[in-house]
C-alpha cells in the first residue's frame, strides 16, 4: 500500500503536472538519465553533481532533476514514489525536482502497465517572466528613472 495517506495528498499523474505544481506526489518509472554535469550554487558557492533522469507514467513524461546522492541512486528503470517534490522551469522548461523538502522511495513494481513517451511535458517551452532586482543586471537601465 503507498504511503500517499500520511499528508492527506492525492497522488497526480504526470500528465496533470504544470509549472505551479508544488507538493507533488506521484508514481513513476526511470526511463534513462543524461550525463552528468557540476554546477554552483548561486546561494553558497557549493558545487554539485546534477543530471536529468526521464521519468513518467502512463500519462506523460518529464525531466526530473537529480543531485548529488540521489544521482548515484537513482537508476534507469526504477519505479519511484516521489513524495512533496515541486516543479519549475528550467530555461522555459518543466522540470520535477525533490528539492529540499522532497523524498523517493524506490518501489518494486509500477501501478502502471506503459509509459506514455509521446507526451513529454519537459518539452514544451514556456514563457518566463523577467525577474528585476536580482542579480548584476537590474532589467530597466533608466526605465524606472524619473525624467524632468
Amino acid at each position: 500500500m503507498s504511503t500517499h495517506e500520511e499528508k492527506d495528498t492525492e497522488p497526480v499523474k504526470v500528465g496533470d503536472l504544470n509549472s505551479y505544481s508544488r507538493r507533488v506526489y506521484t508514481t513513476v518509472k526511470v526511463i534513462s538519465k543524461t550525463e552528468e554535469r557540476e554546477v554552483t550554487s548561486r546561494r553558497d558557492m557549493s558545487t554539485h553533481r546534477v543530471a536529468e533522469a526521464l521519468v513518467g507514467d502512463e500519462t506523460g513524461t518529464i525531466y526530473m532533476t537529480l543531485r548529488d546522492d540521489v544521482l548515484d541512486a537513482v537508476e534507469d528503470e526504477m519505479v519511484l514514489e516521489v513524495k512533496d517534490a515541486y516543479v519549475n522551469l528550467f530555461k522555459g522548461s518543466m522540470r520535477l525536482n525533490l528539492g529540499r523538502y522532497g523524498s523517493y522511495e524506490v518501489i518494486e513494481e509500477a501501478p502502471f502497465e506503459e509509459v506514455n513517451l509521446e507526451n513529454n511535458l519537459s518539452s514544451k517551452v514556456f514563457e518566463q517572466p523577467r525577474r528585476y532586482g536580482r542579480g548584476r543586471d537590474r532589467g530597466g537601465g533608466d526605465r524606472y528613472r524619473r525624467r524632468y
